[in-house]
């Protein structure tokens, strides 16, 4: 896509964010953009990357019941490297199963019936997320190969991830690098912010050309507006049948205790009554019969009391016949 040259007079105070898939996508179609991201993911200089050709996004499907895979922007870069950049701004549960999916797909979709192994190439995916997927872990960047536990020695450089986390931006100091000026600029929200990221690196500052040229075009801003509006939709939708289920839940658990623990109340009161019995060296048969309960029942929690608890502690007792799990023991 041809880019616009200049500086761009947008006086709205209106701004688009790079993080709604929408702009991030319309911002890759820009080969300067893509060049000076892509070289700030990898730890390269941007004149390495040579060329960054725009492929398809829909992963080829080679059976009917193959799931669908759609990319957000597909990328080949010099010549033979295949990638994969993802913004997800939603909480994704399974985003790690997710990105093997479309990493692995992607990697296996070049080789055809007949061919060899060698033409699959090295796949790169990178997943930009509005969410931490690392609790555990204070960095924000973070970057994995398949390799050996013990020896780190690298099975193969043919499969790579590399995860931005944006919410951790706020939480401490970074070194300062190519991608973290990234990072700051797809989680800017003001133009002060954005130019002020902009103002760093030549790369970025094409892409806040670009932001400001697409927030100033009136269809654009319809799409972009579709979009943000879906994924509040989304967000809304996913909170409310999370509430929803939640308070099902919680009263479930309230119905479920009640009944857990009349239940409990019975099994202890059983056991009192027989243990007042065997003070009075009544046989099991003969509780049995007094108490008008079944035999084996009376006889399980009989023989617990003799073999156990010969002090009738009536919590031991109860808790040595199951604590309510064995439930057909008493």
């Amino acid at each position: 896509m041809k880019e616009r040259s200049g500086r761009v007079a947008n006086t709205n105070t209106f701004i688009m964010k790079p993080k709604i898939d929408f702009c991030f996508k319309e911002l890759m179609e820009f080969a300067e953009v893509r060049r000076g991201f892509i070289a700030a993911v990898l730890g390269i200089s941007p004149e390495e990357v040579v060329s960054t050709e725009l492929k398809p996004t829909h992963l080829r499907v080679k059976h009917q019941k193959d799931k669908l895979g759609i990319l957000d922007v597909h990328v080949i870069l010099n010549g033979e490297i295949q990638i994969d950049m993802e913004i997800q701004v939603a909480q994704f549960l399974f985003w790690r199963e997710r990105s093997l999916f479309y990493l692995s797909k992607m990697y296996s979709d070049v080789i055809l019936a007949g061919e060899g192994y060698q033409v699959l190439e090295k796949c790169i995916h990178v997943g930009i997320l509005d969410f931490i997927l690392f609790e555990e872990d204070e960095e924000y960047y973070s970057c994995f190969h398949l390799w050996e536990d013990k020896r780190r020695r690298i099975y193969s450089d043919k499969l790579e991830i590399h995860i931005v986390e944006l919410p951790k931006l706020a939480k401490r100091e970074y070194p300062e690098t190519a991608l973290l000026k990234w990072a700051r600029f797809f989680n800017a929200e003001k133009k002060e912010e954005f130019e002020m990221v902009a103002k760093t690196d030549p790369h970025i500052q094409k892409a806040y050309d670009q932001l400001l040229y697409m927030s100033g075009n009136e269809e654009k801003r319809l799409l972009y507006e579709a979009r943000q509006k879906a994924l509040n939709d989304y967000n809304t939708q996913m909170y409310s049948n999370w509430h929803n289920g939640y308070s099902e839940g919680e009263k479930r658990g309230y119905r479920e205790g009640e009944k857990q623990g009349y239940k409990e109340g019975e099994e202890k009161k059983l056991i009192e009554l027989i243990c007042k019995k065997m003070k009075k060296n009544c046989s099991a048969e003969e509780i049995a019969d007094l108490l008008e309960e079944d035999k084996e029942k009376v006889e399980a929690i009989y023989n617990t009391v003799l073999n156990f608890a010969p002090d009738y502690n009536i919590e031991k007792i109860w808790r040595k016949l199951g604590g309510g799990k064995k439930t057909a023991a008493v």
